[in-house]
């Protein structure tokens, strides 16, 4: 008869978490810092600050807002990291890889069209007032429902959809207003 010790059990549910949102924490962590690495690196603090969480005793009840609020703490240290950068660093930004140019337009430019428009829209986006910017990431970036967000931010389920909805109907207006090709009336709801 197998016996499970605590430890064993931490460390089965620890997996079971990496497995079910590593991911979509990559996601969110890309979307935010746009770059692979770095993403990658802060993912991965993330899961090894919770590892030690657990490793001191304490126990995750909920790994999901855990996971969430220990990478936005990163995410916030990462941007006070690059508040320091010079502005050469800053100004050398990560364009497209050389290696991977070809392999963006074998398809005859709609990767390469696709990956454009969503920089546009991540460019965009960014520059929301945060209120809206980071509800609107959780629910479309991260695919948290209101609920999750409600619980992550300490707003209530009302306030998290009022600002989804105000914050998306803000974005089209200013990807409209960026858009020289766009419709007259702005883009159909």
């Amino acid at each position: 008869m197998d016996h499970v010790g605590p430890q064993e059990e931490r460390q089965e549910q620890f997996l079971a978490a990496y497995d079910e949102y590593a991911d979509r924490l990559f996601r969110h962590a890309y979307f935010r810092v746009s770059s692979r690495d770095t993403a990658l690196d802060l993912v991965q603090d993330a899961f090894t600050k919770a590892w030690d969480y657990l490793a001191r005793g304490n126990e995750i009840d909920e790994y999901r807002p855990f996971l969430y609020r220990t990478l936005h703490n990163l995410i916030v240290d990462e941007y006070r990291k690059r508040r320091t950068t010079s502005l050469d660093e800053a100004l050398a930004g990560e364009g497209v890889d050389e290696g991977r140019f070809d392999e963006l337009v074998e398809d005859g430019g709609e990767t390469l069209a696709v990956q454009y428009a969503a920089e546009e829209l991540r460019a965009t986006l960014a520059e929301l007032p945060p209120t809206y910017r980071d509800i609107v990431t959780m629910r479309y970036v991260d695919e948290l429902m209101p609920q999750e967000i409600a619980e992550l931010t300490g707003l209530s389920v009302n306030s998290v959809s009022v600002r989804i909805h105000r914050g998306v109907k803000l974005l089209k207006e200013r990807v409209a207003a960026s858009d020289p090709d766009a419709p007259p009336g702005g883009y159909a709801r």
